[in-house]
């Protein structure tokens, strides 16, 4: 098979740092179709039978450095009888060798070692030696035999028989080599040795763990006599997208016997045949061009494909190959400076995403990818960044198959070679201009293209990540571009250098702030701008996502952006107790490291869904459904797809309870805007109180994602009527009877109890039916349990004062007034960081038990945003039920709401606490019209909104004990039921995790007078 690369027959140990050995006898990089004997299996998707899988139990050893390894362990004779045992693939870390290490953007050895590119660490340089025994499948006996390793991090030796193989680096890219002349009659012997670290190593500083070893599959692979090894597929649509061509470039392994006949047949999804081809291929190559009229072209929306089989016959008329490979007819291409789909202007609603698994690392198995392509799916997202590395070949299988837009990005970020704690200082950066660093740079851009061209759903070739600017990188714009003008070529770093701004065929920036990106928008941009990374959605985050999405409508070159990123990096691990918990950098013992910082998913490692997840569906929403009280409008922003292809279904909704439900036929053609209006039965709207109309767009069909009735876009319009403002309770004829003591204020009413201290400055107990309710006085509060972009905003530095004043205050006046069937007490206080602010709390007991709670604050100038304005207490551990008329369902905050809808809807204390990967502020509503807490008897209090609306938290953990924790088993055992309710807290922001502000309309300004009330009721 051929090879392009060195050729050796002895290994040697410099070439780990010697950048311009990188492949030797490895064989050259080819497409990653498949192939069968017969048509049957060919149909039928059946596994390769001219493959045998390698996965499984290897023997292993584990050394530290290249000193210590077993030098001579490739030999025949060489006992490794007490070696230990390592599963294929896996992480070397995570099967008890050494030890996982995450980190950003510095290089792992930093302050370990003082070394630069292509120089490697001498100590710690960690060698994992693989032994694999196997006999030749008898269907590859008398045949050439290859050994394909799919990916091995990060440089890897092998041997078969004692005999040298080869050598590779690339650690995402398949690695194959020959073993024929190797071979022996019985039993094998196939070494393998692992380094950590190597030249490649500066070429993959991505932000993620630290591995090294065999981590993706294994296996031995034959070929038919006559062999199609490189297959090129490229489908052309002319200007009017009706007239499809699909070329086919064959190459043979071998010369093509005479009188060999290939036969293309492309087959519909119903397996009908579309049209056919005959040609006698010439020594190694074969060209075949097939025209189809009006193909059904692919797309996210509808991703159409067809099948070509490839059959190679001999001379004899004997079927030699099968190759089915799928196909989608699609044209994407620049027009007028807009990236067009089809013909059609294309918003990327994408995602960054690393492959991971939270007990296996990278190392991620066939039914993830399909949880996460599903996932994907249902939540509206429509790309994907391959972050920041090829995939395996199965992932964008999947990509074609349900509907995904693909940029694929190539084993490249030198991250740490340019930008320091943020500075950009590239005096060392490489590549760079550096000549040296082409040929292997160079080999993984072409390792990726040559494996992933067939593939439709890719639409754009991205060069690396975060490796600044310079001519190498320039000319792998340019060998993407010569290979393959089908798709576009993207790479953010020129942002930092204009001297090679034709790297990118688009504008592509990280993190820009939404008022940046339309400075840019406005100033007559030469290129069409995407965010291939925006929203690092890095714990507690997401807040003023809608700021990035309005620019869709609003400027043609805005074409979306991927949200950093999909999924935590953490990897589950035991405490000293034997308790799983996910784990971030440093749980390992790993330093130098970037702690939490890999904790950025809209999902969770363990692969739920973060709360995060419900605004992003919202906000990628293809379908705008706008209601009123009459119909709905809709805007049909799909690019192909008619909303006649759902069911449209209306809710009527009065004070959170459906009392009417119906549906409309929809007809709304891509890209326009309809209406439809609502038949509502007479008289229904007639009762006083707050409805809600909800309309909903659903499946019709089941797809490969979902079920029927699965809802993919909503909207909802809320209004009131015959409603009046809430006045105080009317008089009422239950009676009460007051005592003023000298310390407490007790009022005492038919079944109920409530006091108030004088020396705690409180209320001190809420007693219904025998049952005490407060076990911790209620208390202003303006501190939240930071949040990971607090964290990086400097939030303790920049407000910590509010923690301060919810931690010490003083109560400076008590007042008590009993007025008829009602008792007012108020509390005054007074806090140390500044002397003109002050918070009253004013209770106001009803004969019924029912309590009003007023908390006013009077600001000042000279104090930084207030994170919280609220009133905070303990009530017992039982009260954990927990029913909402809020918006929901999941947790919400005022720059992270559109996604939300009004309604009632349940969960307990306990899990209203998200799982981010550090302890922080989660599980406030948005909203809130009034909350039940029950225990399981269906007792316990109501908090309920007066006039306005509230934000309330219910969680096992006060503030103060998540601030004081690292990780979720720090926290203490539950005992309480903490209650927030607060007049309005500051939003989540989302911009960055480093310093981003969260945007001026969702903070508190603290020079600002603010109050707000609520009922606290029994049930």
């Amino acid at each position: 098979m051929k090879t392009n690369y060195r050729t050796e027959t002895q290994p040697n140990i410099n070439w780990l740092s010697d950048v311009n050995v990188f492949a030797v006898n490895r064989i050259s990089s080819h497409s990653d179709h498949v192939y069968y004997e017969t048509m049957t299996e060919a149909s039928s998707n059946a596994p390769m039978k001219m493959r045998h899988s390698l996965n499984g139990n290897w023997k292993f050893n584990y050394e530290v450095n290249p000193q210590s390894r077993p030098e001579d362990f490739y030999k025949i004779d060489f006992d490794y009888s007490a070696w230990g045992d390592i599963t294929v693939p896996g992480h070397i870390q995570l099967q008890g060798y050494g030890k996982a290490q995450y980190v950003n953007t510095m290089y792992p050895w930093d302050g370990h070692n003082d070394i630069r590119p292509p120089e490697i660490p001498n100590d710690y340089n960690p060698v994992g030696s693989y032994i694999k025994s196997f006999h030749v499948p008898f269907n590859m006996k008398n045949n050439p035999v290859y050994i394909s390793f799919q990916g091995v991090e990060s440089a890897f030796y092998v041997w078969l028989n004692g005999e040298f193989v080869g050598y590779s680096e690339d650690s995402f890219t398949p690695a194959e080599f020959e073993l024929t002349p190797f071979l022996t009659v019985g039993e094998n012997k196939l070494a393998v040795e692992v380094y950590q670290r190597s030249t490649g190593s500066w070429l993959e500083d991505q932000d993620f763990w630290r591995f090294s070893g065999i981590f993706r599959d294994v296996y031995l692979y034959t070929v038919p006599k006559i062999h199609v090894n490189d297959l090129k597929v490229r489908t052309e649509l002319d200007s009017t997208y009706k007239m499809g061509t699909l070329n086919i470039d064959l190459s043979f392994l071998s010369e093509v016997p005479s009188g060999t006949k290939v036969v293309a047949i492309l087959t519909d999804k119903s397996g009908d045949s579309v049209v056919s081809h005959t040609i006698e291929p010439e020594q190694l190559i074969g060209n075949i061009s097939l025209e189809v009229n009006t193909p059904h072209l692919w797309s996210a929306e509808d991703p159409y494909l067809y099948k070509l089989y490839i059959q190679t016959f001999n001379k004899s008329d004997h079927l030699v190959e099968v190759i089915p490979q799928k196909v989608g007819f699609r044209r994407f291409e620049m027009i007028d400076k807009i990236m067009h789909i089809n013909g059609k202007r294309i918003v990327f609603k994408g995602v960054n995403r690393h492959e991971f698994n939270c007990y296996s690392g990278r190392t991620i198995t066939k039914e993830d990818m399909l949880w996460d392509v599903k996932t994907l799916k249902r939540n509206n997202i429509n790309a994907v960044r391959t972050s920041h590395y090829p995939n395996q070949t199965y992932w964008y299988e999947l990509c074609d198959e349900y509907g995904l837009y693909v940029i694929d990005e190539m084993n490249l970020e030198t991250h740490g070679s340019w930008q320091k704690m943020g500075a950009v200082e590239p005096s060392w950066n490489i590549p760079g201009n550096k000549k040296e660093w082409e040929n292997i740079v160079m080999d993984r851009a072409i390792s990726m293209y040559e494996r992933d061209k067939n593939h439709p759903s890719i639409l754009i070739w991205s060069c690396g990540n975060e490796s600044y600017a310079g001519e190498v990188i320039l000319n792998v714009s340019k060998y993407f571009k010569s290979v393959d003008p089908s798709r576009l070529v993207h790479y953010e770093g020129v942002f930092y250098n204009r001297d090679y701004n034709d790297t990118s065929d688009m504008e592509s920036r990280m993190y820009a702030k939404p008022a940046d990106i339309e400075q840019y928008l406005k100033e007559n941009p030469q290129k069409p701008y995407i965010s291939c990374e925006y929203m690092h959605a890095m714990g507690n985050s997401l807040g003023g996502m809608y700021k990035y999405t309005d620019l869709e409508h609003k400027y043609p070159m805005y074409q979306g952006g991927f949200i950093w990123d999909y999924m935590d990096q953490s990897i589950t691990k035991k405490d000293r107790y034997g308790n799983e918990f996910l784990a971030y950098g440093g749980d390992f013992g790993d330093r130098p490291t970037d702690y939490e910082f890999c904790g950025n998913g809209i999902v969770y490692a363990n692969r739920e869904e973060s709360p995060k997840i419900q605004e992003v569906k919202f906000l990628y929403q293809n379908v705008k459904l706008i209601p009123d009280r009459t119909g709905v409008t809709i805007i049909n922003d799909n690019l192909f797809t008619n909303v006649n292809e759902y069911d449209l279904e209306y809710i009527l909704y009065l004070e959170g309870k459906e009392i009417y439900r119906s549906k409309l036929s929809v007809d709304v053609e891509a890209q326009s805007k309809g209406r439809s209006d609502f038949d509502w039965p007479n008289h229904l709207q007639t009762e006083s109180g707050e409805y809600c109309i909800h309309t909903s767009l659903k499946l019709k069909e089941k797809t490969l994602w979902e079920d029927v009735g699965y809802e993919v876009a909503f909207g909802q319009f809320v209004f009131t009527e015959k409603q009046t403002e809430l006045s105080e309770k009317e008089s009422l004829k239950d009676s009460f009877r007051v005592v003023e003591g000298d310390v407490n204020i007790g009022v005492h009413g038919n079944d109920f109890k409530i006091m108030f201290s004088k020396q705690v400055g409180s209320l001190i107990s809420v007693n219904y039916a025998g049952k005490e309710m407060i076990e911790s006085p209620p208390a202003p509060l303006f501190w939240r349990a930071t949040t990971d972009n607090d964290r990086g905003y400097a939030q303790s530095f920049q407000s910590g004062c509010w923690l301060t004043a919810s931690l010490a205050r003083k109560c400076t006046e008590v007042t008590f007034k009993e007025e008829k069937n009602r008792v007012k007490v108020a509390f005054t206080y007074k806090f140390s960081i500044n002397d003109e602010i002050e918070t009253k709390v004013i209770y106001t007991v009803y004969a019924d038990g029912s309590i009003r709670v007023k908390s006013a604050y009077q600001g000042a100038n000279g104090l930084p945003i207030m994170p919280i304005f609220a009133v905070s207490f303990k009530i017992p551990a039982d009260y954990h039920n927990l029913e909402w008329y809020a918006q929901g369902p999941e947790e919400n905050y005022s720059d992270r709401a559109m996604g939300t809808k009004l309604g009632i809807f349940k969960n307990q204390v306990t899990n209203n606490l998200s799982k981010y990967l550090m302890p922080q502020e989660s599980g406030n509503r948005t909203g809130v019209r009034w909350v039940n807490v029950t225990d399981q008897k269906g007792q316990g209090i109501k908090i309920s909104s007066f006039n306005k609306a509230l934000e309330c938290n219910f969680s096992p953990y006060t503030a103060f004990e998540l601030e004081n924790a690292q990780h979720h088993y720090e926290l203490p055992n539950v005992h309480y039921t903490v209650v927030t309710v607060a007049g309005k807290q500051m939003g989540v922001g989302g911009d960055d995790s480093w310093g981003a502000p969260v945007h001026d309309e969702h903070l508190i300004k603290s020079n600002e007078d603010m109050e707000f009330e609520f009922f606290v009721s029994r049930i």
